[in-house]
C-alpha cells in the first residue's frame, strides 16, 4: 500500500471511488516543485515541472495494490506515475505517488491554472459522462 496525492479530477472523493473501486481517508496536502495546468480542450488537469511552483491537493492514504492498476489505466498514456514528496500543514512529511504529465505531452498545458472550483461547478458532470479513462475500467 501506497499514498496517492490527488490535484485534480481524483480530489472528488466520488470520482475517486468510482475510479478505484474503493473508499480511502485522506488529508490535504502540498507539493512543490509543479504547477498545475489546464490540458488544452479538457476539464482535466496537468502536472507539469515547475522549479517555483506549489500546488494544493490531497493525499489518499493505503491505497491499496488492486486500485493502482485502475488508477493506472485510468489516467492513460499522457500521464506517468511519479514518487514525490507530500507536506501536510502540519509539517509533516509525506511520500507519496502522483500522475505527472509524461514529457512528450507537456504541450498539451495551458498557460493558465486549472482551478478546482471551477471544475466543481461548471465541469464535473460533464467530466464523469465525457472522460475516455472511464472505458479503461
Amino acid at each position: 500500500m501506497y499514498n496517492l496525492f490527488a490535484y485534480g479530477t481524483l480530489m472528488c472523493d466520488d470520482i475517486m471511488a468510482e475510479v478505484s473501486g474503493c473508499c480511502l481517508s485522506f488529508v490535504a496536502g502540498t507539493l512543490k516543485g509543479y504547477s498545475r495546468r489546464s490540458v488544452k480542450g479538457e476539464y482535466f488537469p496537468g502536472l507539469g515541472p515547475d522549479a517555483s511552483g506549489i500546488v494544493d491537493g490531497i493525499v489518499y492514504r493505503d491505497v491499496p495494490d488492486s486500485a493502482w492498476v485502475r488508477l493506472d489505466r485510468f489516467e492513460g498514456e499522457m500521464y506517468v506515475r511519479r514518487d514525490v514528496r507530500i507536506e501536510l500543514s502540519n509539517g509533516i512529511v509525506l511520500p507519496a505517488a502522483t500522475y505527472v504529465v509524461h514529457p512528450e505531452y507537456l504541450d498539451h498545458l495551458e498557460a493558465s491554472d486549472w482551478d478546482f472550483e471551477t471544475f466543481l461547478r461548471n465541469d464535473k458532470t460533464r467530466f464523469q459522462k465525457g472522460y475516455r479513462g472511464y472505458r479503461k475500467l
